[in-house]
């Protein structure tokens, strides 16, 4: 699994599985990148009242978007990956209302902003594309939200976990049902908003009832139907399917 990389580049990769691309629009993607950096793990990517000239998108590894309250306790909002844009929303809020932090050791590639004006200025359809992009980080939010509010700690656990191999099997980063998810207990409980017991609480029963198994960083699902019946998950929030935009 460590050796599971995608080819194609993410940007073009994560636009095109919602509608296809000319080559020319791929040319141009390909071509609005100005450098690449790379940060370890717990490293900040996006620091909370930054003012970006530019816009992050995800080459490799996890990243996640958090708040942390006046008591020091963290929330994780979203969770990125390859292909993801972190910001694209600063192009536009201008003032960041939260961080980002790398979960793993990651490479991002900076899109600087007059880049993306050019694109919503001369490009309709790649501005479509870039436009769907942030819907479907906020219909994401609202399926944390009822997670977070509704569910079980299982169903959150499974309910993430679904999500997770579905975007990375977006990008090209499964193995059948397997994938690198090289997260903490600790973040997983960040995101969950539950305490690292009620995690491995979780997790043990998962795995006590042969649906998943989770080694280090690899992840195995080994029955995908009851991980979804236990979630309760329905994929159309992440608008997974191909179509005209």
């Amino acid at each position: 699994m460590a050796g599971l990389v995608q080819t194609k580049n993410p940007l073009v990769l994560n636009l095109s599985r919602h509608d296809s691309l000319s080559a020319e629009e791929e040319r141009i993607l390909e071509g609005v990148v100005d450098r690449i950096d790379s940060f370890r793990a717990g490293d900040d990517i996006v620091l909370e009242d930054s003012r970006p000239s530019e816009s992050c998108l995800m080459l490799s590894g996890f990243s996640a978007r958090y708040h942390i309250l006046h008591d020091g306790k963290r929330q994780l909002t979203a969770l990125h990956l390859t292909g993801d844009f972190l910001d694209l929303h600063s192009l536009l809020l201008k003032v960041m209302d939260h961080g980002v932090t790398a979960l793993t050791d990651c490479q991002i590639a900076r899109v600087p902003h007059d880049r993306l004006r050019k694109i919503t200025e001369e490009q309709p359809h790649l501005t479509r594309l870039l436009w769907l992009s942030t819907v479907i980080d906020a219909a994401i939010h609202r399926a944390w939200i009822v997670a977070m509010g509704r569910r079980s700690a299982v169903g959150q656990m499974a309910h993430l976990l679904c999500e997770v191999f579905l975007r990375l099997e977006a990008v090209e980063l499964t193995d059948g049902y397997s994938f690198d998810f090289s997260v903490t207990q600790g973040e997983v409980a960040d995101m969950l908003g539950r305490s690292t017991v009620h995690v491995n609480r979780a997790l043990q029963f998962l795995r006590q009832k042969e649906i998943l198994r989770w080694r280090g960083p690899k992840v195995t699902i080994e029955d995908w139907d009851r991980l979804q019946a236990i979630a309760d998950f329905d994929p159309t929030y992440l608008s997974l399917r191909k179509e005209a935009r």
